[in-house]
C-alpha cells in the first residue's frame, strides 16, 4: 500500500528519515563542484594557477577520492547512518577549515581530496544508500525527497556565495561552512535518535535483484551490465562537472558577468526539482530500468545549446534541460543498483558506482582545463560532450534488455 501513498502523506509519515537524507544531501554541497567552482577565480589568483593548473589539481584530488571511495563506501553496509553520517559531516567541516587557512598551492590536491571525498563522495553516498535500503516500495520517492537537499544547495548556494564574496574575504566563507557542518551534527543525531527502518519496509526485509538474488560487489563488477551503466554515470558527472567547474571562464568567453550567469542556475534547479519528483513517482510506478534510455537525451541538446549560446537566454534553456536530466540521474541510477543487485550488499556496490561518478568528475575538469590551455575553446568542447551523452544513452539499452530477460525467467 505504501507505493499508493501520496507524496505529502509519505513525507509526513517518514519525516525524520527523509529529512536525514535531505540534510546529508544538502551538506554534500560543500564538496560539490558547483560550490567549489564559485571560488575558482579567487583560488587561481591567490595561488597563481592557470585554468589547466587548477583543473589538474582538481583532477588529482578528485581522482584520489574516487579510489578511496571503492574501499570506504562499504562502511555503509556495516555502520548505522547515525554513526557514519555524523562522522563524515564532522570531517567535511574540518576539510572546509583547511581550505580556509591553507597558504600553499602544493596542499590544494590534498584539500580538494578531502572536500570531494567527505562531501561529494561519502556524505551523498550515505544519504542515497540509506534511502535505497530503508525504502523499497517507495524507493523512488524517497530518493527524490533526499535529492531535494542537493537541489536546494545547487539553487541557492552559488548565487549566495557569489554575492557574499563581494563583501567578505572568501576564506571566511569556508570558515562559515565548517561551522554550519558542526551545527548540523547534533541535528542529525536528533533526527536519528530512534534510528530504525521506516514504515515502508519491515525491519528484516531485504529486496533481491536480478534472478531473485543478492549480488555481491565482485559479482556485480563481473557483469557487462554494470559497465554498460558506467558511461552514463561518468559522462554526466564528468562533463556536467566541467561546465560548473569552469563557469567563471565560460562567463568570460561569452562576455557575461559571473553573477549574470549564476542568476540563471536556479531555473535549472527548479526544473531539477520538478524532474526529480516526476522520476521519483515514475520509478515507483514503472520501475527505474524502463526509464534509463531516455533520461540522458536532454543533455545532448543542452550542451549543443551551450556551444551555440549567443545570449544568456540560450544558456538558460540549456541549464533547464540539464535540470530535466538531473532528476533522472538523482533517482534512476540509485534505484537501479538496488533493482539489479538487491540491497544486502548495496553499500559496497554503490560505492563502486560512486567511485566511477567521482572519477568522472575528476576527469572532466582536468581534461577540459588541459584543452583550454591547448587552445581548444571550452564552448567547442561542448559538442564533444553532447556526443558522449548520446553514446551513453544508447548503451543503456543493454540493462533494459537484461532486466526483461530476468523478468521473463521469473
Amino acid at each position: 500500500m505504501q507505493s499508493k501513498t501520496g507524496y505529502f502523506s509519505f513525507i509526513r509519515d517518514n519525516a525524520p528519515f527523509l529529512a536525514t537524507g535531505a540534510l546529508l544531501s544538502f551538506l554534500s554541497s560543500f564538496g560539490q563542484t558547483f560550490f567549489i567552482s564559485v571560488f575558482g577565480g579567487e583560488i587561481r589568483a591567490d595561488y597563481g594557477l592557470s585554468n589547466g593548473d587548477w583543473g589538474l589539481i582538481y583532477m588529482i584530488g578528485t581522482g584520489a577520492s574516487a579510489v578511496v571511495m571503492v574501499f570506504a563506501g562499504g562502511l555503509a553496509d556495516r555502520l548505522r547512518v547515525r554513526q557514519l553520517g555524523i562522522t563524515v559531516v564532522l570531517l567535511l567541516g574540518l576539510s572546509c577549515i583547511l581550505m580556509a587557512v591553507n597558504p600553499w598551492a602544493a596542499a590544494l590536491p590534498v584539500i580538494v581530496f578531502l572536500l570531494r571525498f567527505f562531501g561529494q563522495g561519502m556524505t551523498s553516498h550515505v544519504a542515497t544508500v540509506a534511502m535505497a535500503r530503508w525504502f523499497i516500495a517507495a524507493r523512488g520517492r524517497a530518493l527524490a525527497v533526499a535529492a531535494m537537499g542537493f537541489m536546494l544547495g545547487e539553487a541557492a548556494l552559488p548565487l549566495i556565495m557569489v554575492w557574499i564574496k563581494t563583501r567578505i574575504d572568501w576564506h571566511l566563507i569556508w570558515v562559515g561552512c565548517a561551522l554550519f557542518c558542526l551545527a548540523m551534527a547534533p541535528v542529525l543525531l536528533w533526527l536519528l535518535r530512534l534510528e530504525r527502518t521506516p514504515q515502508s519496509v519491515a525491519a528484516t526485509e531485504q529486496s533481491t535483484g536480478l534472478w531473485g538474488r543478492h549480488w555481491t560487489r565482485s559479482e556485480a563488477l563481473r557483469t557487462p551490465l554494470f559497465w554498460a551503466m558506467a558511461p552514463a554515470v561518468m559522462s554526466f558527472s564528468g562533463f556536467g562537472t566541467a561546465f560548473w567547474f569552469h563557469q567563471v571562464h565560460f562567463a568570460e568567453i561569452k562576455g557575461w558577468s559571473h553573477l549574470a550567469l549564476v542568476s540563471v542556475f536556479p531555473l535549472g534547479t527548479a526544473t531539477l526539482l520538478a524532474s526529480t519528483i516526476f522520476f521519483g513517482w515514475a520509478v515507483d510506478r514503472l520501475g527505474a530500468v524502463r526509464l534509463l534510455p531516455v533520461y540522458l537525451l536532454p543533455l545532448v541538446l543542452a550542451f549543443i545549446l551551450h556551444w551555440y549560446a549567443p545570449s544568456l537566454i540560450w544558456t538558460a534553456i540549456a541549464v533547464i534541460l540539464m535540470g530535466m536530466a538531473g532528476g533522472g540521474q538523482a533517482t534512476l541510477l540509485n534505484a537501479c543498483w538496488a533493482e539489479f543487485f538487491g540491497t544486502r550488499h548495496l553499500g559496497a556496490i554503490k560505492a563502486s558506482a560512486a567511485a566511477l561518478m567521482v572519477l568522472g568528475s575528476a576527469i572532466g575538469p582536468g581534461l577540459s582545463g588541459f584543452l583550454i590551455d591547448q587552445g581548444i575553446g571550452f564552448e567547442v568542447q561542448m559538442l564533444g560532450y553532447a556526443a558522449s551523452f548520446a553514446i551513453a544513452a544508447l548503451l543503456l539499452l543493454y540493462p533494459v534488455a537484461v532486466m526483461r530477460r530476468s523478468a521473463a525467467a521469473a
